[in-house]
């Protein structure tokens, strides 16, 4: 295959990794290909001194790369999957998920695991799933409002008065800190954001020559299970502004799904998990929403939209 393609990212050492990466295996699958980079900045990028919570959630760090997508002036986008909107704009659609990276979270700490931190200890995160998890085991324990990169972050607890920091392990691993890590938190006590450790390539809708492309990069299983935890997302209508996290897994041909809803204080949380075939994962998350919800959940979905 010949043809110039040109990918859209947002410009962070791990953003640019994943962009090359996605690069580095078109061009291994098709050496005549011209793949260019395309960086690009999102409102996420910009304002680092507010909650994401409080600036719109998780498309700040997608429009402005669909935006260059939907007008043709990238060819493809590559994103984390955790920082997709549960919906995705008219005229776009996901061409390709590849293999998981670790989904689970890590912490990155100067006093041993979570367990170990002295009462009142300081953690830095702007996620309030991740808040919401460690209140709910550890209620004396501070959050500080932790934002950046993955490199600021890990500057601002070596420098600053923070104890411990809460970090996707992927996003670790693929820029060669795995040293850092201090401690993978178990998904009993800490369940990731849906899609997190997965890579999203989005293309335009309709885009037969560039789905056919990405296409080639797309794990099923991977792709199963991301789908699986975004139709539960999708259903509770899910942002930023709402602790919520779906962590899913295939086994035996099963696909496992558990997922949960947070007052954002780790006061009540609500949790439960589903089992079914693998080719039903959508479904699977749909129906574990709607579980969590019978049990109440919505009550605290409506309280923070509303606030928000």
């Amino acid at each position: 295959m010949d043809g110039n393609i040109h990918i859209g990212t947002r410009g962070s050492k791990l953003a640019l990794w994943q962009a090359r990466w996605v690069q580095a295996e078109l061009l291994k699958a098709h050496p005549t290909l011209s793949v260019e980079i395309i960086v690009i900045k999102t409102k996420g990028d910009k304002i680092l001194d507010v909650p994401l919570a409080k600036v719109g959630g998780k498309g700040l760090f997608v429009k402005e790369i669909e935006d260059a997508l939907l007008e043709g002036k990238i060819d493809l986008a590559v994103h984390s999957m955790k920082d997709m909107p549960a919906e995705l704009p008219g005229g776009l659609t996901i061409g390709a998920i590849p293999q998981r990276e670790n989904p689970q979270d890590v912490m990155v700490s100067k006093k041993g695991c979570l367990a170990e931190l002295p009462e009142g200890a300081r953690i830095g995160t702007s996620s309030l799933r991740r808040a919401a998890q460690i209140l709910f085991i550890r209620p004396d324990m501070c959050i500080d409002p932790l934002r950046g990169n993955l490199d600021t972050r890990l500057q601002k607890l070596d420098t600053g008065d923070m104890d411990a920091i809460v970090l996707a392990a992927a996003g670790i691993r693929r820029l060669g800190l795995e040293h850092r890590i201090t401690e993978y938190l178990d998904s009993g006590v800490m369940l990731p954001a849906a899609g997190q450790g997965a890579l999203c390539i989005e293309i335009r809708t309709g885009d037969e020559d560039t789905g056919a492309l990405v296409g080639e990069l797309d794990h099923a299983e991977t792709r199963t299970v991301v789908l699986g935890e975004r139709a539960f997302l999708h259903r509770l209508g899910g942002s930023c502004q709402v602790p919520i996290a779906a962590y899913g897994r295939i086994e035996d041909g099963r696909f496992e799904l558990s997922g949960l809803v947070a007052e954002p204080d780790g006061s009540r949380i609500f949790r439960a998990a589903l089992t079914g075939p693998a080719m039903t994962s959508v479904r699977i998350g749909t129906e574990l929403a709607e579980k969590l919800m019978d049990q109440g959940a919505m009550t605290i979905i409506e309280k923070l939209q509303n606030q928000g």
